[in-house]
């Protein structure tokens, strides 16, 4: 069983993501639990809270077919305390945020050394920062998501990812989402059969298939090792189709939700169709 669905919007309301995502076709979804440009945000209300719930029941859409991302800001590898103290709080803030909606999972980006640390030990307080999140939350695994390595973003290679999950405590609170257009950004080549295989014989290898609690769904504007984060629609960026229709006929990657991130928005009705059509 394959979910795949698009990040949508909660204009008006959390409990209307549900209602967003019914409405282009997904069977899976992916949403902002605050906005995802500020610190701080208003508290969930009862009627959020129960409103969510009640139309996620009604549309059929359960915890792992919902993957929502935290704020841009945060940047868990911080290599200065008081910034990484503000990104610490803020994380926590978003799992407890997931913990209220009935969720199981909060998607983030690992973070950044800013030229002021050294990979390992941004990598090591990154570990910690999870370790710190975990221990303020309940039942919210954190989804360390892959980067395109740009600027000096860390993540962007699975034994880095490898190298924060042995670092993490409880290990079945942590997980991994690839995101495709990243992944082969990095350098990762998925747009080949053979690539592609080999791409996941290593995750496997270096981190372990049991991690993987979710999908990116997008075509990259750039090439095989630009280290440069520009998504583009299915099948019209250098990735291709094939590698969209290989995701979708393998049973590796069912039962966890596939995202669509792609930048034309009006397009993800016809996305989500025909990511379901390459499936058979």
């Amino acid at each position: 069983m394959k979910y795949i669905g698009a990040h949508v919007s909660t204009a008006g309301g959390v409990e209307n993501a549900p209602v967003n995502a019914h409405q282009i076709g997904a069977t899976a979804f992916a949403l902002f639990t605050k906005n995802q440009r500020q610190w701080v945000a208003k508290p969930f209300t009862e009627k959020n809270i129960e409103g969510f719930k009640e139309n996620c029941e009604k549309y059929g859409y359960l915890p792992e077919q919902i993957l929502p991302h935290d704020s841009y800001l945060i940047n868990l590898g911080h290599p200065e305390q008081a910034p990484l103290e503000k990104s610490r709080n803020a994380f926590i803030d978003e799992m407890q945020r997931c913990e209220q909606l009935g969720l199981d999972r909060l998607n983030f980006h690992p973070g950044s050394h800013l030229k002021k640390t050294t990979e390992e030990l941004c990598l090591d307080t990154i570990a910690e920062s999870i370790n710190l999140a975990l221990d303020k939350s309940n039942g919210v695994m954190a989804v360390i998501e892959n980067t395109a390595g740009q600027g000096t973003n860390l993540g962007f290679s699975f034994y880095q990812i490898a190298h924060i999950i042995n670092r993490v405590e409880d290990k079945s609170r942590v997980g991994v989402c690839i995101d495709t257009c990243h992944a082969f950004s990095a350098g990762y080549d998925l747009k080949s059969a053979e690539g592609f295989e080999k791409t996941w014989k290593e995750f496997d290898e270096v981190i372990g298939l049991n991690y993987l609690k979710g999908m990116h769904i997008n075509d990259s504007k750039k090439e095989l090792g630009s280290r440069v984060d520009r998504h583009d629609n299915l099948g019209v960026g250098t990735l291709g189709i094939e590698v969209f229709e290989r995701i979708m006929k393998d049973e590796r990657f069912d039962r966890i939700p596939l995202i669509l991130e792609t930048p034309k928005t009006e397009l993800w009705p016809e996305e989500i169709q025909k990511m379901k059509d390459l499936a058979g």
